[in-house]
């Protein structure tokens, strides 16, 4: 199972550039691969007739994805290629380590940061990859204990972050499961058969792992609204001058551009302390939050369309000398209209799309020829 990136820095501290391109490709990869995975268990889940057994937490694990992948956009947009000053390199170290929105669905509106969010999904998709029975049929025997002792060590590190009320028993749960683990290591060690016994630890384990991230995020949850506040409007402060540069590289690359004012989050002045005036304000706050994610997409969608674009384009020059008509020279001054309004800046979308589809044409007509 794929594993989330381990986060660079920490809040309030400016990245360092290598740190931040390692951790963007690394978590584009875990996003993709995590994805594919998540997609592979939905559709086992309803294939076996026991789509609404894990429901809630398919649910939770897709709700978490996303508002990860949508966080990823904005510290993308911010990272702009390496072209990042001290204020960009803080500007992402408040986007990673600073409250995550868009996980709405998660138990209590629960308050997350990037990298939580991340172990988060791990342990729910292990968990249901556990439950539905695909775990490691075919992955031997040494490296699933393996993968289970890792994830007691990741355990460990999250028992110490309980209160004094809770973490003597926390710390006995966990010397269970790892007493568990040893005596199923040793009979592997002996040759036994342990599938039997590997299977409910795993399950075990990731539902404390589970348990024990949520709590923690449900305790600093806990705090005063009036703290919640700050937090929630200082990210929204971020996300919303990553989403300036987003739209500013949208309308810089295809017309016409979306068009959609960025919330001024200063607008609505300071954050109160009056218990009278917390809750409107934080009502306003997420009126904002839900404008600037609306915006995002927007945006990402229309840059996404001139990048399909181009990706069509090259399949079907591909095709073409595939086919061995690549230089044929309709062919070629039909590739060569198309590339000039996509290079162009700002690329006229619908130009865009007529000439990839000329393209197109030329290439069945001469296609149907040879």
């Amino acid at each position: 199972m794929t594993t989330a990136p381990i986060a660079p820095g920490r809040l309030g501290e400016a990245l360092e550039p290598a740190a931040i391109q390692r951790y963007l490709g690394e978590l584009d990869t875990w996003l993709r691969d995590r994805r594919a995975e998540l997609d592979d268990l939905d559709q086992t889940a309803l294939a076996a007739g026991r789509g609404n057994e894990v429901a809630s937490d398919m649910q939770l694990a897709l709700a978490l994805w996303q508002a990860i992948s949508d966080r990823y956009q904005l510290v993308f947009a911010t990272w702009d290629g390496g072209r990042v000053m001290q204020q960009e390199r803080e500007r992402i170290s408040a986007l990673v380590w600073g409250r995550l929105d868009g996980a709405a669905q998660m138990p209590g509106g629960l308050a997350v940061s990037m990298p939580e969010a991340c172990r988060l999904c791990d342990a729910l998709t292990g968990q249901l990859t556990a439950t539905l029975s695909l775990a490691p049929g075919a992955v031997e025997t040494a490296g699933r204990i393996r993968d289970v002792r890792a994830q007691l060590e990741r355990i460990r590190d999250q028992v110490g972050l309980e209160p004094a009320s809770t973490r003597e028993s926390a710390a006995h749960r966990l010397a269970g499961l790892m007493l568990r683990l040893d005596s199923i290591a040793d009979r592997a060690e002996r040759g036994a058969d342990v599938g039997g016994l590997l299977g409910p630890l795993e399950v075990d384990a990731t539902m404390f792992e589970r348990d024990l991230i949520v709590g923690n995020a449900r305790r600093r949850d806990a705090r005063s609204q009036v703290l919640s506040a700050r937090e929630l409007r200082a990210d929204l402060e971020q996300r919303e001058a990553a989403l300036e540069k987003l739209a500013a590289t949208c309308v810089a690359t295809v017309s016409p551009a979306p068009r959609f004012a960025v919330p001024d989050v200063e607008a609505l002045g300071p954050v109160p302390v009056t218990p009278d005036a917390i809750g409107p304000y934080l009502e306003k706050l997420d009126r904002v939050s839900q404008a600037l994610e609306f915006a995002q997409h927007k945006y990402a969608d229309a840059l996404a369309e001139h990048t399909d674009l181009v990706a069509l384009l090259d399949s079907y020059v591909a095709k073409a000398h595939a086919l061995r008509i690549g230089d044929h020279p309709d062919l070629a001054a039909s590739e060569k209209a198309a590339r000039d309004v996509l290079d162009r800046r700002p690329t006229p979308m619908a130009i865009a799309r007529q000439m990839v589809a000329t393209y197109q044409t030329w290439l069945q007509t001469e296609g149907n020829k040879s």
